[in-house]
């Protein structure tokens, strides 16, 4: 694409970003193959970041998850957890990287916003000023069983809690002014008097009164970053976030019109709308030929779909135990039961069995699918699957025409999957000048183009 090709794009000199998911709990990343290193050992995740940051990556997300996810009883030994603290683990991260962004998943339905500011702080302190926040509510009974009060709040509760949490860790953060500390050996106290503001708040949810202990980072304070995607979480995050996840980033018209949804969302509560980047959530499967990324792409679904894979996400939609049956054989001849669902992995996530078991019937019936095929074929369309130069062309369009500012990439091998995008991607991304060739700044805000915090 050359520059002449550029004029009819609203965005001509709009640059892509890239973020590196490190799953919570999942069965996307492949932990069964020889190529596969350790999915807890601390040596893997500074592997990751240090390749992340190599590829001039914005950031490092680190998922999390209050408790493990459990099936009949007994822990879902399909999942690959073990994830520490996010916090403590990107301190370590701090310590062995230079440039890269470090940001936590840290729930705010089971935490207080004084001490999770704080801590939030020293990682933003600690890192010098490349924290961030990726503020996520939980909607489930069975996390809430791991804490004294329990239980769940209503969706719509979920984000009242969640803002107002937000407005007083952002005190928290601004309690500090510019020059609290003494510049000079000779002053009569280490802080300027009147600096330090006391943070009290006393709202539905909370009830606050404290002294903020630590001064602002070099970027004021943490990036917030926000995942939700019904109305009330694209409204929570137009209001508040700095950066938007979604789901909404493999096809393009799809991806066009989430933004354009948020970007009508920012200027009805008075932002610019260039305030907020999105950065939707993506898998990337890279081939030296089209060919070789298709074979290449089947070789990971069929490693991350496995049979027993297959029998639990099927078991889910149907309602009922189906780990008995035959993955490759076909789908169940049973109409599924829909009922309060009891299970510890949380609500039931498909509104209407019925309609998509017809769907799934109707397309294995229609193609010879198996089972295992209808899941793999009908499951979430996970990312991007071509060659270095064809993917750039393809990245290249998507951030230029507006449908986003870059990925959130989760690779599907750990420690070493992302070394194709930082190898073969990121150089075809730089010769079409939709991607840095080194970094321009030292904060996670700096690298993200973002206003200074006020």
């Amino acid at each position: 694409m050359t520059r002449a090709d550029l004029t009819d794009v609203p965005r001509p000199d709009a640059q892509l970003h890239f973020g590196v998911f490190f799953q919570g709990v999942n069965h996307w990343t492949i932990w069964s193959d020889p190529a596969s290193g350790s999915q807890i050992d601390p040596a893997s995740f500074l592997r990751v970041a240090r390749t992340a940051e190599r590829g001039l990556f914005d950031a490092f997300f680190l998922g999390d998850g209050l408790r493990l996810r459990e099936s009949e009883g007994g822990i879902h030994e399909l999942d690959v957890a073990g994830r520490p603290d996010s916090i403590t683990q990107l301190s370590a991260l701090a310590a062995g990287t230079d440039r890269i962004g470090l940001v936590s998943t840290s729930n705010t339905t089971y935490n207080e916003p004084g001490d999770l500011a704080r801590r939030l702080a020293g990682l933003d302190l600690l890192s010098g000023g490349r924290a961030g926040w990726n503020v996520v509510t939980t909607h489930n009974a069975w996390t809430g069983e791991n804490f004294r009060r329990g239980g769940y709040l209503d969706h719509a509760d979920r984000y009242r809690r969640a803002e107002e949490f937000l407005s007083v860790a952002r005190a928290v953060w601004n309690g500090w002014a510019e020059e609290a500390v003494a510049e000079s050996a000779e002053a009569r106290s280490w802080s300027v008097p009147g600096a330090v503001g006391r943070v009290r708040s006393r709202g539905a949810q909370f009830d606050v009164d404290l002294a903020p202990t630590l001064p602002r980072s070099a970027q004021g304070h943490p990036v917030i970053f926000q995942a939700g995607d019904s109305g009330e979480g694209r409204d929570f995050a137009a209001r508040n976030a700095d950066v938007i996840f979604s789901a909404h980033g493999t096809e393009f018209d799809d991806a066009l019109a989430f933004a354009e949804d948020v970007r009508r969302r920012l200027r009805a509560v008075g932002r610019r709308e260039d305030a907020l980047r999105i950065l939707p959530g993506t898998e990337i499967i890279i081939g030296a030929t089209e060919k070789e990324a298709e074979e290449k792409e089947r070789w990971v679904r069929l490693e991350q779909v496995t049979p027993a894979v297959a029998l639990g996400i099927a078991s889910r939609l149907w309602g009922f135990d189906l780990s008995g049956r035959d993955a490759d054989g076909p789908l169940p001849a049973e109409d599924p039961v829909v009922a309060p669902y009891e299970g510890t992995f949380g609500t039931r996530s498909v509104k209407d069995p019925y309609a998509v078991v017809a769907e799934w019937r109707a397309k294995a019936e229609a193609n010879g699918w198996s089972l295992r095929e209808t899941v793999i074929e009908l499951g979430p369309q996970r990312g991007h699957v071509g060659t270095p130069a064809g993917l750039a062309e393809k990245f290249a369009r998507f951030v230029r025409h507006g449908a986003v500012d870059g990925f959130n990439v989760s690779p599907y091998l750990v420690p070493d999957g992302l070394d194709d995008i930082v190898d073969l991607l990121v150089p075809e991304l730089q010769e079409r000048g939709v991607y840095r060739t080194g970094y321009t700044g030292t904060t996670l805000r700096e690298h993200l183009g973002l206003a200074p915090v006020e």
